[in-house]
């Protein structure tokens, strides 16, 4: 059965990479005692995957990982243990079970929501923050990426959803494109918005929290329905077991288990032919010198009489 957990990130962790998040959730999984599965090559690791994964210094109250279980207990008591083994920073807000037919939660990413607050001092915009209405009222907004081959011109406009401000907080709110095909990142966005102004942005300008990751749950060719991730689950009420699940488990320690005795039996049987092979050598050995001592003797002998 697969799990949806939404978790939120922030504090000092903003600034580890995916990677060691990866790392982290798969000794949190064990320490958490969640009956995770396991994939049955011979180097098994925990089955999981991660949404759109987020950036080095960014924070968030919607990021997504689904894991492969054989049993499960209720979402409130995976919460609890889930935080119970976690660190300051990483704070897991919901788990729940994922129907048969749900994608895997990168394949779902649909868009993400972000809202982003200059530093002080570094602000780039109107004290009214009124130009970004104008800007977002463009047909066309064009950015400038670079490839590994070249440079492409790309015209973001119509992956930015949503483009509003929030005059008393001093935050500027986005809805943009966050799919595999069309991912705008927010500083593409900001750096669009400035450069717009004939402004450049300074370094470090900003911060950018993300609000949730979302997915499309309209049918192809309608308009957009978003809704966070974890819409598509349902609440865990009791314990619950994937036979199916526990039956391919099983069926991978008994092929380890089989695999391990014939690793057993062939290490035995090549020590035993080792074993057989110097005691050869030194059945040959023996015999060389009992001959080359009886041929020494002969000789010897023969000397003897010739005196």
């Amino acid at each position: 059965m697969k799990v949806r957990v939404k978790f939120r990130k922030y504090g000092p962790v903003r600034f580890i990479g995916h990677l060691d998040v990866m790392r982290f959730f798969q000794k949190c999984i064990r320490r958490a005692g969640i009956d995770v599965a396991y994939t049955t090559g011979y180097s098994p690791h925990q089955i999981m995957s991660f949404a759109a994964p987020l950036g080095v210094g960014l924070t968030s109250d919607g990021e997504y990982m689904d894991i492969e279980c054989n049993s499960v207990t209720s979402s409130r008591d995976m919460i609890k243990r889930f935080n119970g083994a976690s660190v300051p920073g990483i704070e897991i807000v919901s788990v729940v079970l994922l129907p048969d037919n749900a994608g895997n939660a990168m394949a779902s990413v649909a868009a993400a929501g972000y809202t982003v607050r200059c530093r002080e001092g570094r602000e780039f915009f109107s004290d009214d923050l009124g130009n970004l209405t104008d800007f977002y009222a463009q047909k066309e907004i064009f950015i400038t990426r670079e490839t590994k081959k070249n440079t492409l011109t790309v015209d973001i406009r119509p992956g930015i959803y949503e483009l509003w401000a929030d005059r008393e907080k001093r935050e500027i709110h986005m809805l943009v494109d966050a799919s595999s095909g069309g991912n705008i990142k927010p500083s593409q966005v900001m750096e669009a918005y400035a450069a717009w102004q004939g402004k450049t942005l300074a370094e470090n300008a900003f911060t950018v929290h993300r609000r949730d990751t979302y997915l499309n749950l309209a049918a192809p060719g309608d308009p957009l329905h978003l809704a966070p991730l974890d819409a598509i689950g349902s609440q865990i009420l009791e314990p619950q077991k994937d036979e199916k699940r526990l039956l391919l488990a099983r069926e991978a320690d008994l092929r380890k288990a089989e695999a391990a005795a014939k690793a057993r039996q062939l290490r035995q049987e090549t020590l035993a032919a080792k074993e057989a092979q110097q005691q050869e050598w030194l059945r040959s050995q023996t015999e060389k010198g009992y001959e080359s001592g009886q041929e020494h003797i002969q000789n010897s002998s023969q000397e003897e009489g010739q005196e």
